[in-house]
């Protein structure tokens, strides 16, 4: 296919992913906090627990809400499902277009498991649908009658399947196959438990039934997960971006505290929604996890034997390194991708706009090339033009003698 009719098939599904999580995003949090803010009073509609006032576009909105359902259907009722259809569809279609079309760039590490392509993307399609068998078995087991408990097995769950993760898939594809998962059940959870329940709730109404209030509380459970995980999925989706979230050796450790801080921030926001006191505790959570994940990607260099602290530990004892030495690295590992015009089958354009096809592009780069290919290993992706640890020890030694120079 053209190279640049294929950057812009790829454009379009993440554009199209983007547009349809901010879709989803944004109906979950509305809903969250219109079903907080009602408020029960006399004179309400048989079957209405609360009501609620809002002002919007100039206008003024009365909304009721019914417990399990009105004693008459309206003849148009509107269904919030094809925002969660939508991001999930596409975030698949981006997965495979990324992930599993170049697989043996983003996805395998043979240093961590030596996979063909189509055993890698099998395992990622097999993890996604026990995931979902695993995590819905919870919520149906007696676990899931207490949620408290279901939250924190839920969490163990999680932390626990991304460190497998990590024993399957190069760091970066262990994190994304993580954000996967969990997108995964938010979704399976609209396809699967809310979106049936509803129907059946609208079914039974039209039968002239009463409806099973239990459908109706299976799916607030759901759809309060959904909720309550939103903000960890959508750092997952850009932490490409962010080498040092993915790429050390505790990036499972590091998602455990990102999951934490979003559930935190989150539960902020849906007590202050209730007109509850604000749980001005829940800053401070997601202040000390933010330290201690900074302090995890610091403590966990992919190579310890390359740095000690932010100062190479062979810097001291080993003759300077040159720009010129450092650039043959660079030009030997990197500069097929990130070039004016990349050589790599798949790569039609320098990741991120970076050019390290001259010494002068590589010194300007200095700093991104110790995050990514000295500190993290998250480059080149799973080591695919096998650079090796020497080689990035004297990067280290280059970039080190770069700030020792400027200091003096």
């Amino acid at each position: 296919m053209d190279p640049i009719v294929w950057e812009w098939i790829g454009a379009g599904i993440r554009w199209l992913h983007v547009i349809a999580g901010i879709a989803w995003i944004g109906s979950s949090f509305y809903f969250v906090h219109l079903d907080s803010s009602l408020k029960p009073r006399e004179g309400l509609p048989a079957g209405a627990y609360g009501e609620a006032w809002q002002v919007h576009g100039g206008g003024f909105y009365h909304m009721v809400k019914f417990l399990v359902a009105p004693a008459h259907m309206p003849e148009e009722l509107t269904w919030f499902k094809w925002e969660a259809y939508a991001t999930w569809l596409s975030g698949v279609a981006l997965l495979i277009f990324v992930y599993y079309f170049g697989a043996q760039l983003y996805l395998i590490d043979k240093a961590v498991l030596d996979l063909s392509t189509w055993q890698a993307i099998g395992l990622s399609v097999l993890a996604l649908i026990l995931g979902w068998v695993i995590y819905d078995g919870l919520c149906r087991s007696p676990i899931g009658r207490h949620d408290g408990l279901l939250a924190l097995v839920g969490f163990g769950f999680v932390v626990g399947t991304t460190f497998l993760f990590t024993e399957m898939f190069s760091s970066r594809g262990a994190f994304m196959q993580a954000g996967a998962l969990m997108g995964t059940i938010m979704a399976a959870n609209v396809f699967m438990i809310i979106i049936p329940n509803q129907r059946k709730v609208v079914a039974a109404l039209m039968r002239g039934e009463a409806p099973d209030p239990a459908l109706g509380k299976r799916g607030k459970q759901r759809s309060m997960h959904n909720n309550y995980i939103t903000l960890p999925v959508v750092f997952v989706m850009i932490s490409n971006h962010y080498p040092l979230a993915y790429g050390g050796s505790l990036n499972w450790l590091i998602l455990a505290f990102l999951i934490v801080m979003g559930v935190a921030i989150r539960h902020f926001f849906n007590t202050m929604h209730k007109g509850l006191p604000a749980p001005w505790w829940t800053w401070w959570v997601a202040g000390v996890c933010a330290l201690i994940i900074v302090a995890l990607s610091r403590a966990t260099p992919a190579d310890p034997a390359a740095t000690s602290g932010l100062i190479p530990a062979p810097a001291a004892a080993a003759a300077p390194v040159a720009l010129a030495e450092a650039a043959d690295i660079v030009a030997g590992r990197c500069s097929m991708c990130h070039a004016k015009e990349p050589v790599w089958e798949g790569i039609t354009v320098p990741p991120k706009g970076v050019l390290l096809d001259s010494p002068e592009a590589i010194a300007a780069h200095a700093s991104q090339i110790y995050i990514a290919a000295v500190w993290t290993h998250a480059m080149p992706p799973a080591n695919i033009t096998e650079m090796t640890l020497e080689e990035r020890r004297t990067l280290a030694r280059w970039i080190e003698d770069r700030g020792q120079t400027a200091a003096n």
